[in-house]
């Protein structure tokens, strides 16, 4: 018989680098009260799955991962099963009857209710004691959670409501704090981090409150996310050029460029329009990074509509791109449209923007080799240490690969000289 250690829990984190934030912020609460947290289900009693349900592909990864824990229960592995986030939000009732073995459901921001469903008490001041998922150097930060934008396709609003923005106080507070425990990177996220403040002050207030992150001591690089493109304060591109911390890059998810498609996204812009905001972006800060994603295979999207897509980015050849296949939401607006595009040819579609997207990488990269970058230590891997530099996000672009004999200390800056490059790769020596 498995000895009981019911005090030691495990969390799995699916989705969002938005959803591991969550799941921080859950541990943190669980250590609070005592409960004692392992990466190692094996060593656990208790797990929590933090679930996406954003697209099909994630519901059915959800699914599959609660499926698997349900088995281990049966096993006699795991006493107690919690799932939780964004799945369980939009379809708990569904998940209550169909998961029995399930003992608890609860949706987003879920940790007063596990806490009370454990005879526990949410603890309220623990803001910058984040128990980070990441390296220790770099930390994502919530400046708001769910979203304004009607957008046809997306079910955000219908799982995290309407914008709701962190008062500005709150975030500077939480940033000084990791930032006196070593944490260097700051990575801002949110739905739609350009809203910033909107509800809360009556006016977009990102770019001040970049600034007011740039005079925290410690911090050394700020990396913006999610900046819908839309209504795009450009005053903006000033705070980000003349700041030495705030990481000339820019995410700003624009989704299409054919009208006809842009207008059924009901993404409020034109393809005339992103044009002239990716040219002004350019010309007032000619070194950024520009990293976006796109959806092909949306309901209307015509072999004329993708070849306008296809155009476009070998046209302006952003820097970091990411490309989606349409997913038909339930009580979306789209999900009226059907799904009249074959699965196949939205693979296609994807993959020759994909095969696009290498050949400008590639060329941008190969136009590093020669010069000089500081980069930072993200990990030591197979006798290389891997780094990124300030045009590269964790986990979703490229690395910087240094070979040396020196040691070197995660987390560290160090200024390197590129050496080589393959498509999503730079290699350097010190």
């Amino acid at each position: 018989m498995k000895k009981v250690k019911s005090n030691k829990f495990t969390i799995l984190t699916l989705g969002c680098f938005k959803n591991a934030v969550d799941s921080e912020t859950i541990i943190t609460n669980m250590i609070a009260n005592n409960f004692e947290y392992s990466p190692d289900i094996k060593k656990s009693d208790m797990l929590i799955i933090n679930t996406c349900g954003f697209i099909n592909p994630a519901k059915e990864e959800s699914l599959k991962v609660i499926s698997e824990a349900i088995d281990l229960k049966h096993k006699g592995k795991l006493k107690k099963i919690m799932v939780v986030g964004c799945l369980s939000e939009r379809y708990r009732n569904d998940l209550v009857q169909q998961l029995p073995e399930v003992d608890h459901i609860f949706g987003i921001n879920p940790s007063a209710d596990i806490l009370k469903a454990l005879d526990k008490d949410l603890k309220y001041n623990l803001i910058g004691e984040r128990r980070l998922l990441t390296p220790s150097h770099y930390a994502y930060i919530k400046i708001s959670d769910g979203c304004n934008n009607p957008c046809s396709f997306c079910a955000i609003p219908l799982i995290r409501g309407n914008h709701i923005s962190r008062p500005k106080e709150e975030i500077i507070e939480e940033i000084s704090l990791l930032a006196q425990n070593g944490v260097k990177e700051f990575i801002l996220i949110a739905q739609d981090s350009t809203y910033y403040g909107l509800d809360l002050y009556g006016k977009r207030e990102i770019s001040s409150l970049l600034e007011a992150i740039a005079k925290i001591e410690g911090v050394k690089w700020i990396r913006l996310m999610y900046a819908y493109p839309t209504k795009f304060p450009v005053e903006l591109l000033d705070i980000i050029k003349n700041s030495p911390k705030i990481c000339k890059y820019l995410d700003i998810p624009l989704q299409h460029i054919s009208d006809s498609v842009l207008k059924s996204m009901r993404r409020g812009s034109s393809g005339r329009y992103i044009k002239k905001l990716i040219e002004t972006i350019r010309s007032k800060i000619p070194e950024i990074t520009i990293r976006s994603t796109f959806i092909v295979g949306y309901p209307n999207e015509t072999e004329k509509d993708f070849k306008e897509l296809f155009d476009f980015i070998n046209d302006y050849q952003l820097d970091r791109v990411g490309v989606f296949t349409y997913s038909s939401e339930d009580n979306t607006i789209a999900y009226e449209l059907g799904d009249p595009i074959a699965e196949e040819v939205k693979k296609e579609r994807r993959d020759i923007i994909m095969q696009a997207q290498m050949r400008i990488s590639l060329k941008k990269n190969k136009s590093k080799i020669g010069k000089k970058l500081t980069v930072i230590i993200d990990e030591f891997e197979k006798n290389s240490y891997i780094a990124r530099s300030e045009s590269d996000a964790p986990e979703i672009d490229n690395s910087v690969i240094i070979n040396t004999n020196k040691k070197l200390k995660v987390g560290d800056f160090v200024d390197v000289l590129i050496s080589d490059a393959s498509e999503y790769d730079l290699f350097a020596k010190l």
